[in-house]
């Protein structure tokens, strides 16, 4: 699975990008046909401690999902972000596909 990690209005150290490359990487135990990835952390120039966006993006064959968080720190947004993503992806692999499912 390919990641790609985009930090807007800061430049985003190593660590950062391998942390959120680890924490991405989870999210093939939870369902295997995911394409990419993109991650954009964004940082508000504002007073407010909440400055940090995050917003990933997983592409699926035929569907796309995407979760936006807004924390204080960055690794605390992608923890919650991949939390939400687990249980999604857990949800859609659980989920009969409509197609094979037959009437009798």
């Amino acid at each position: 699975m390919k990641v790609f990690v985009q930090a807007v209005n800061f430049n985003a150290d190593k660590e950062l990008v391998t942390f959120v490359e680890q924490k991405v990487a989870t999210l093939e135990k939870y369902y295997d046909r995911i394409v990419d990835t993109e991650v954009f952390l964004k940082v508000q120039k504002t007073s407010e401690k909440e400055n940090k966006f995050i917003e990933i993006k997983v592409n699926l064959p035929g569907d796309d999902i995407i979760v936006k968080k807004e924390c204080k720190h960055f690794e605390e947004g992608i923890n919650l972000s991949i939390d939400s993503l687990k249980r999604m992806l857990s949800k859609k692999k659980l989920k009969p596909k409509s197609d094979t499912v037959k009437k009798i």
